[in-house]
């Protein structure tokens, strides 16, 4: 089993944590989770895609290990990370049959990033605060949004924008879930693989370079979700509220949740969406010399590879503004953008959002 901690401690709280990858993982969580967690029931919040597939190995897991157990079962898709969702979690949750949730209890997240983010958010809120952990199911979930502690769920203006940092007590990962995805969904957690490449790691990038297919990713998927995952470690234990370094992690994201709401969350998933954001600010990166030349080809063409979108669509300037009103990393009328110098080197780069507007205009003709 490859292990790698998450070091946090704050105000003399130690809010460390394992990411665990292991093929199998899933038919032993039960065993590794009891030896480490002090809980003994357990609530698993899954959806309607993984739960056929897995819920019933990690039930049986859990319940081997001496767990009393309970499942809560949502639609699957981004409709799902809703208020109205979160309410039919809380509702089953606190159910008396076979038990309602209490504080001593655990929360187990079972799923892709839309499961993980909607039931830690419960967790963070339900009886002001709940143990949880993630068992993501997902390339993009186990490379990326497992990992961090960011929470939340859309509203109507947008992405994410009710949410809390809320560590889990511990992520395990089963490569073997990663069997069962379309390609469209393999591939959509990879477009967040290229972005770690680009923004911090030259060599991972280089090495998704010579994969030439699914088949040649998952004979070093193992590598690849730890290479993710470290990065991550590294940032978020620099910055775990997203006041600084951690907003590099956003790298296509300022554009891509901008594509997401455009298409309503359906005619691009997550993954693809970033893909297009990545192109479009590599490409004003380039045009204004914050980028080196050429290296928006580069990662478009590794990003065709993957037949993964890189052309976005043309927004109209006061619908894209509207959307970036609401852009977590603004403050007034500033914008904090995720720039590339190169590949593996980013930086922040803080202009006016007019600006901002300005240059998505002139790289949309």
């Amino acid at each position: 089993m490859k292990e790698l901690i998450v070091s946090l401690t704050a105000q003399k709280q130690d809010r460390s944590y394992p990411i665990l990858v292991e093929e199998g993982l899933l038919t032993s969580c039960g065993e590794v989770i009891a030896a480490q967690l002090p809980a003994r029931r357990a609530a698993i919040v899954t959806d309607s895609n993984v739960g056929p597939l897995y819920a019933a190995t990690v039930e049986a897991s859990l319940q081997k290990a001496g767990f009393a157990v309970k499942t809560v079962t949502i639609p699957a898709g981004e409709k799902s990370k809703s208020l109205e969702t979160l309410r039919q979690i809380y509702h089953e949750l606190l159910a008396e049959e076979p038990f309602a949730v209490s504080r001593t209890d655990l929360i187990v997240a079972l799923g892709g990033g839309v499961v993980g983010d909607v039931a830690g958010f419960a967790a963070a809120t339900l009886l002001r605060g709940v143990p949880y952990l993630q068992i993501p199911t997902t390339v993009l979930a186990q490379v990326d949004s497992s990992v961090g502690g960011k929470v939340a769920v859309d509203l109507a203006q947008g992405k994410n924008l009710a949410g809390a940092f809320y560590q889990p007590r511990m992520v395990l990962m089963d490569p073997l879930t990663l069997n069962t995805l379309s390609d469209r969904v393999f591939f959509d957690g990879m477009g967040e693989v290229v972005k770690y490449g680009v923004i911090r790691d030259a060599e991972l990038f280089c090495r998704l370079e010579g994969c030439a297919g699914r088949l040649a990713l998952m004979r070093q998927i193992d590598d690849i979700i730890l290479t993710c995952c470290d990065i991550k470690r590294q940032v978020v234990e620099e910055d775990e509220q997203d006041t600084g370094m951690r907003m590099i992690l956003n790298f296509g994201h300022t554009l891509g949740h901008a594509y997401e709401k455009w298409g309503r969350y359906e005619t691009y998933t997550h993954g693809e969406a970033v893909s297009c954001g990545m192109c479009s600010i590599l490409k004003i990166g380039e045009a204004h010399g914050f980028t080196q030349p050429g290296t928006g080809e580069r990662v478009r063409r590794l990003l065709a590879r993957y037949g993964i979108p890189t052309q976005a669509p043309r927004m109209e300037r006061e619908e894209l503004s509207r959307i970036l009103s609401h852009d977590k990393k603004g403050s007034g009328d500033k914008l904090t953008v995720v720039m590339a110098q190169q590949i593996g080197q980013c930086s922040l780069v803080k202009m006016p959002r007019a600006q901002f507007l300005d240059w998505c205009e002139e790289a949309a003709l």
